[in-house]
């Protein structure tokens, strides 16, 4: 079994909140798999070990840009902070927005190969790429993007970490109230049936984990154990609760949770087609050194010469 550092045990407080005991047995238990150890947390804690799940380590920023015929949403990253307010890299990524909108590129490839010129450097998207990574002394690379065209499209970024494009048909201010409330609420679909199937696997299996914990416990208290007709009951009532909270449609509109999105996009006569949200670096792992270790492994190597 991997060695549970201190490092691993406070990513995973980091992103659960759980208490750093609860961690490192999280983590013991799934042999050092961060993925199996959040899923552990939230089979005994519930939701509390999910609260911060949505916090992410690597750097970078999103950028959006809206013009008459199309719309473009790109993420590209860095290595720290500091580089992802620098004007340099931020005017970058702008243009790169911007191409994407007029150019179409089919991917980050294309992308790269377009025509660009910046501080300098050129005369591709790769060569200012390249140029500024030795300008400023730091990797960026550009992650992902997406583009819509022949729709109406409202955008919506919060400071330069989240970033949302949304198209509709309808009222202009209702489309941008969808944008900051998917900014604000993270929805992962436009309705329920929309929801990937991975996820839902993966919530009915915490779900069950969850019953067939509860049931071991009120055995050894006890106390009576419900029957498989009501567990499973149980399974499917938490798994839809979490296709409600995770859709758009679905979920209370953040401006008045008296009504869903989908009733005050009725009341406004707009029609929601898509959307895409990006928040920055998430699903990315940023490597954390265990300088702890680091150092008692110099040591010893030191003690061996």
């Amino acid at each position: 079994m991997p060695a549970i550092t201190a490092s691993m045990v406070g990513e995973l407080r980091a992103k659960t909140d759980a208490p750093m005991m609860e961690c490192k047995k999280a983590l013991t238990e799934a042999d050092g798999d961060m993925g199996r150890a959040e899923e552990l947390l939230r089979i005994k804690l519930g939701n509390k070990a999910g609260k911060a799940a949505s916090r992410v380590t690597a750097e970078g920023v999103v950028a959006a840009v809206v013009t008459d015929q199309a719309g473009a949403l790109v993420e590209v990253n860095c290595e720290t902070d500091f580089v992802s307010k620098n004007d340099s890299f931020l005017a970058y990524t702008k243009s790169l927005a911007t191409l994407i909108a007029d150019k179409n590129p089919a991917d980050v490839a294309a992308l790269s190969a377009l025509p660009l010129e910046q501080d300098g450097f050129g005369p591709t998207v790769e060569d200012v790429r390249k140029g500024l990574i030795g300008k400023i002394g730091e990797n960026m690379s550009i992650r992902r993007f997406k583009r819509y065209e022949g729709g109406k499209l409202a955008s919506y970024l919060h400071g330069t970490r989240i970033g949302v494009l949304v198209e509709f048909e309808g009222d202009d201010v209702a489309a941008k109230d969808v944008a900051m409330h998917v900014a604000a609420m993270k929805p992962v679909a436009l309705q329920s049936s929309d929801v990937p199937t991975a996820l839902i696997d993966t919530e009915r299996k915490i779900a069950a984990e969850k019953a067939a914990e509860d049931a071991e416990k009120a055995k050894a208290e006890g106390k009576p154990v419900q029957s498989p007709e009501i567990v499973a009951k149980r399974v499917e009532g938490a798994v839809q609760k979490y296709l409600k909270e995770v859709s758009l449609f679905n979920q209370a509109f953040v401006k008045n949770d008296k009504q869903t999105v989908e009733q005050m996009l009725k009341e406004k006569k707009t029609t929601v087609k898509g959307f895409t949200l990006y928040v920055v670096g998430e699903g990315i792992e940023k490597k954390v050194d265990d300088f702890a270790a680091e150092v008692a492994a110099q040591v010893a190597a030191a003690k061996k010469e």
